[in-house]
């Protein structure tokens, strides 16, 4: 049986790489082939194991400078039938990939938001000039390179190996322990064990927007005596001023204060979701880089 994980493509983007990480693992416990599907955004990715397409998926969801992945948070609130069965931290190291001589000439430089935003004091000091493009994926954008000297790409350093494009600067991240979480997901009817760990994810909207309201869900943690590793607001969608909030709780769903603490939570909020209890480990993407470059079946024209 052949086990299929979808991930944000195409070939070289991060995603790739921690999807690449996750595999290495799952071959080496279980034996079982691992097939990689690339799709063309978050959402498509996540979409095809809510529909059962493939068997997981893994999606960016956290980065330590920029904060939350909207895109993946909104998606999970969207497709309710999807669980987090593991969690994935992964170093981001950023390259500036041109054929350019020489950065003065410069003048277009393309990557995926999340990319801009982690190195927007270096663009800002070294590439003035340049005028930032926003592209799906840190890999969509090297398609943009051709042979023309006046643009360039923020994407991964072994994606420049990947495609054998040239790194004008290296490791450009404003911050150099720049990381990104990434979940593991699975369908609530997969029949992959169910996972345990340390950590559980939630997400509500409260009944009312008024005084107290939020403070009254959040008085629950406090009360079990859980810390709340993360915690992160959305829109709604339905009302200006109106919000979803997404927290990671530092606890074990099954553990009995984790059991108690959403039970108690179901009375002061308005809809209460448990995307799953699971286990957080950093993953080393110098491994995955060397089984992608193995892999690797295409090239960028």
């Amino acid at each position: 049986m052949t086990f299929t994980i979808a991930y944000l493509g195409p070939e070289g983007t991060y995603s790739q790489l921690a999807a690449l990480a996750y595999s290495l693992d799952l071959e080496q416990r279980t034996g079982q082939s691992v097939e990689l599907r690339a799709m063309p955004s978050i959402p498509k990715a996540m979409q095809a194991t809510a529909e059962g397409l493939t068997n997981l998926t893994i999606v960016p969801v956290e980065n330590s400078t920029e904060g939350g992945v909207t895109t993946t948070l909104d998606t999970l609130w969207r497709l309710q039938q999807l669980n987090i069965h593991h969690a994935m931290v992964m170093p981001i190291r950023h390259g500036l990939l041109s054929h350019a001589q020489e950065m003065t000439g410069i003048k277009m430089v393309y990557s995926h938001p999340q990319a801009l935003s982690q190195c927007q004091l270096w663009l800002e000091r070294n590439l003035p000039q340049a005028k930032l493009v926003a592209t799906r994926s840190t890999t969509e954008a090297l398609e943009h390179l051709a042979d023309n000297e006046a643009v360039a790409a923020v994407s991964s350093e072994w994606a420049a190996q990947l495609y054998n494009l040239p790194i004008l600067a290296h490791n450009i991240n404003d911050h150099t322990d720049n990381c990104t979480k990434f979940w593991v997901l699975k369908g609530n009817d997969s029949k992959e064990q169910r996972s345990s760990g340390q950590y559980t994810s939630l997400a509500f909207s409260l009944p009312v927007n008024g005084p107290g309201a939020l403070l009254k869900a959040l008085e629950v943690f406090a009360r079990y005596g859980i810390n709340l590793s993360r915690i992160e607001s959305r829109p709604t969608k339905r009302s200006l001023g109106e919000y979803l909030f997404f927290v990671d709780l530092e606890t074990g769903g099954n553990a009995p204060t984790g059991q108690q603490a959403v039970e108690e939570l179901l009375a002061c909020t308005e809809t209460l979701i448990n995307f799953g209890t699971y286990s957080l480990v950093t993953v080393d993407p110098s491994l995955a880089a060397t089984k992608a470059r193995a892999q690797s079946t295409q090239a960028l024209p």
